[in-house]
């Protein structure tokens, strides 16, 4: 099979190294892709939001499958128009992808259909917003509705934090994501990704992850798309991932399907566990990043036939087998990230990390110049490792990054730190 990868992140590259390795992969293509992903696929110059350009290069290449790794191409329904033309497509319609491209969808959906998920509001005025806040108090969240790339929601302190965060989105601050906004009450607990292949009416859960959103160590500062993850995530036991399938996963795949608006994808949840159990904080409608670069490297079964059991409705007689061997992903981004940073600072030591056992770097914000290996982005290389342990990968990640000589960069050091206390 000729398959298309769309997207130029760590996740892309994580799913061309999972792809590359299938034996019914006839050629590989990524676009843009990075300077990592070309080493298993041919980039192609086609932005991911560039949507009559993908669907033109489809075509022309006989493509029997493309992939979608980032959510703005679904949110602007790629997948539509790639279905238009009888080209499969792994990932949700627009329609589907609501259930990120609007925060506001998805929690009038749990609320409809009983998903336990945190007390709300929806605002487009900020008067009306700001006296939600005074009547319920802080902390609080506020959130833009729409995609703002995981900037869009601050965990306000204070009642005055909170009126800055509702006037900062309403403002303009996130563009049209920030035109309406949610509020919700804080969830106690742990922080737990979980992610479940959906073909329509079935759902296969697969392993589990966790990320760390924050900047910095301690899990302070700032909001981010993710700076490392692991998995598996100790607070996700067998017993609460079913509760998860049953109070979440499936009645949100059934309420799609009744509405008219099945759901295809990965259905990426994030969760709160609380003493009463998971709750619902939002949804994701693509592989996470840097989530899939800890899943990609434990999935022990083929991915291709996975993505396309998933387009053909196929899942209800699907399985996947996992390895045992836990992994840790280490995210390297630019100094400033996620404010400014700069650009075109190089990146050297890459070859001499190939003496460390189990350990792959993904890269995202990455080019060639000639010989040298060049920063473009916030978020730059994906250190992932491998081990018996997690402790053992941890240390192995570490060593891996101590080997790259970029100036430039920075990362957390205390990826997996709490679940190994």
């Amino acid at each position: 099979m000729r398959v298309l990868v769309v997207g130029s992140g760590g996740r892309e590259h994580a799913l061309c190294w999972a792809l590359a390795a299938s034996p019914l992969l006839d050629a590989l293509f990524c676009a843009p892709g990075n300077a990592g992903i070309a080493e298993q696929a041919a980039c192609v110059g086609i932005a991911a939001d560039d949507i009559p350009g993908l669907v033109a290069f489809a075509r022309a290449e006989r493509i029997g499958l493309v992939v979608v790794g980032p959510e703005g191409p679904l949110v602007a329904g790629l997948v539509d128009a790639l279905q238009a033309e009888g080209i499969k497509a792994f990932g949700p319609t627009a329609a589907a992808a609501r259930l990120e491209g609007s925060k506001g969808f998805t929690k009038d959906l749990a609320a409809r259909a009983g998903i336990p998920t945190a007390a709300y509001g929806r605002f487009a005025d900020a008067a009306a917003a700001r006296a939600y806040v005074a009547a319920h108090g802080a902390p609080i969240v506020v959130k833009a509705d729409g995609l703002a790339a995981g900037k869009g929601v601050t965990v306000a302190a204070t009642v005055a934090e909170a009126n800055a965060a509702i006037d900062a989105a309403l403002g303009g601050r996130f563009g049209a994501a920030g035109a309406s906004l949610v509020i919700e009450a804080v969830l106690a607990g742990e922080e737990a990704s979980f992610f479940a292949l959906v073909d329509g009416r079935h759902a296969l859960p697969l392993a589990t992850a966790q990320d760390h959103k924050r900047a910095c160590d301690g899990d302070q500062g700032a909001n981010t798309g993710g700076m490392g993850a692991y998995s598996p995530a100790p607070s996700v036991t067998p017993a609460l991932a079913g509760q998860v399938m049953d109070r979440i996963i499936e009645p949100t795949v059934a309420a799609m399907a009744a509405a008219g608006t099945p759901f295809k994808g990965i259905l990426y949840a994030g969760l709160m566990i609380g003493a009463d159990g998971p709750k619902l904080l939002e949804y994701n409608v693509r592989f996470g990043d840097p989530e899939c670069q800890v899943l990609m490297p434990r999935l022990m079964s083929d991915l291709l036939p996975a993505l396309i059991a998933t387009c053909d409705g196929e899942l209800k007689r699907f399985s996947l087998r996992w390895y045992d061997d836990p992994a840790l992903c280490v995210v390297m981004a630019a100094r400033g990230y996620p404010d400014a940073y700069q650009k075109g600072s190089e990146i050297r030591g890459l070859a001499a990390l190939g003496g460390i056992p189990g350990v792959t770097v993904f890269h995202a914000g990455t080019a060639r110049e000639g010989e040298r290996l060049i920063a473009t982005g916030g978020r730059v290389l994906g250190v992932t490792a491998t081990a018996p342990t997690l402790a053992e990968a941890r240390l192995r990640a570490y060593r891996a990054v101590d080997c790259i000589d970029w100036p430039g960069g920075f990362c957390r050091r205390d990826i997996g730190a709490r679940a190994l206390a």
